[in-house]
């Protein structure tokens, strides 16, 4: 298999890393050294330059205002969006928003494209995917559902204790897993639900603090208590909100690994730079075999990842499911870059543990990594379920 980016992509990822040095890492240099939370103008700034560039939206359709891309070309975009944890906010092609519009782009009608994908492509709306419960609910076993919705004539009646809806603070609409029928497995009794910021009955509690810095658009605990929809509001159909999350997830597993795999090849660049100028115990470190190996290790994993996400890309593109392959992805990538960033920061010493480093910030962030869009220990039972079915005396 040839994984290699055609020309037209490897102009466009030219054009997005020149866009990230010229705008987006001097903002993000800014902001790490005054501790300030980017702003929404801010933001808005830095997505009138992309879209001036060409680089808006890269999965969402040309007449839209996106670049048209399919899944297997996106891996070197997403991953020059990546080096900046603002590139993907500044390009419109960071989580939840990027998946929610892939989920819509497939199973919302004519009405939903409408009112709520056509603004999000647009940049002109931010959304939430509202399925994490506390415990007792769903974690990382999704048929723990307690989110509950209800018909009564016309109407659907949820009530649901949901936390960790990434960009919760700023979403102008919720995509709500809940449970429709309670005699059924939750695989076929989950319906989804999309509702409008403003609706009576979305009650924002808090801003989960999670570890490192504030994430832009927060991760909030919320009530849904007799939150009131019309019968139009259900995504896909009634009883497939397992289905669609699944359909999402795939493709979202993906363009996480893709993103992550940038930041971790800019601190590999960051780290050999720095390794190549710090003069300690005779010598530059670069001439140090235990840092020597470090880098090796590094550049070799972050290969073999790439691989992993092109493979698992390639059989999306064809129109399979490749659950155990984006699972392989997902564990093995998180694990990656959770190394190489350790990595970096051990290379990088003092500097890679202060803020005039990007590293420590990236360290912190990426720890969340092997535990949302499936725990790694969930990715292993997925594998290990294929191995067992396959191999398995019988």
């Amino acid at each position: 298999m040839d994984f290699n980016p055609t020309r037209p992509v490897e102009a466009i990822v030219h054009r997005i890393r020149q866009f990230l040095d010229d705008y987006v890492i001097p903002l993000e240099t800014d902001l790490l050294r005054s501790g300030a939370d980017l702003r929404m103008e801010q933001l808005q700034e830095l997505r009138a330059g992309a879209k001036a560039a060409g680089l808006w939206a890269p999965t969402m359709p040309s007449e839209w205002g996106g670049m048209g891309l399919h899944i297997e070309d996106i891996a070197p975009v997403f991953e020059a969006a990546g080096r900046s944890l603002l590139g993907p906010l500044a390009m419109g092609c960071a989580a939840p928003d990027e998946g929610n519009m892939h989920l819509l782009l497939s199973w919302a009608n004519a009405e939903q494209v409408e009112r709520f994908l056509l603004p999000l492509a647009r940049g002109e709306a931010f959304s939430a995917f509202s399925m994490t419960e506390p415990p007792p609910g769903a974690g990382s076993d999704p048929r723990m559902i307690q989110s509950s919705a209800r018909l009564e004539g016309d109407t659907w009646r949820i009530n649901g204790h949901k936390w960790l809806t990434t960009n919760g603070e700023i979403a102008d609409f919720f995509i709500i897993m809940a449970r429709t029928d309670w005699e059924a497995h939750p695989y076929q009794g989950c319906t989804l639900f999309l509702a409008p910021r403003a609706t009576p009955g979305i009650n924002i509690l808090r801003d989960v603090p999670v570890m490192g810095a504030k994430d832009f658009g927060g991760h909030i605990e919320v009530a849904y208590e007799d939150l009131r929809l019309p019968a139009n509001a259900v995504l896909g159909k009634v009883g497939q909100g397992f289905m669609l999350a699944q359909a999402r997830l795939g493709p979202a597993r993906l363009t996480h690994c893709m993103r992550w795999t940038g930041i971790a090849q800019r601190a590999l660049e960051i780290a050999t730079a720095y390794a190549s100028q710090r003069e300690a115990f005779g010598g530059k470190l670069t001439s140090h075999q235990s840092v020597q190996w470090m880098l090796a290790d590094s550049a070799m994993e972050l290969k073999i990842g790439r691989l992993l996400i092109n493979d698992a890309a390639q059989l999306l593109a064809e129109g399979q499911q490749a659950r155990v392959e984006t699972s392989i992805a997902k564990l093995q990538v998180s694990e990656i870059v959770c190394r190489v960033l350790d990595r970096c920061v051990q290379i990088c010493g003092g500097r890679g543990i202060s803020r005039d480093l990007p590293l420590s910030t990236w360290y912190e962030k990426a720890r969340a990594f092997r535990i949302y869009d499936g725990a790694s220990e969930v990715h292993r039972m997925v594998v290990a379920r294929d191995v067992i079915k396959r191999y398995s005396a019988g």
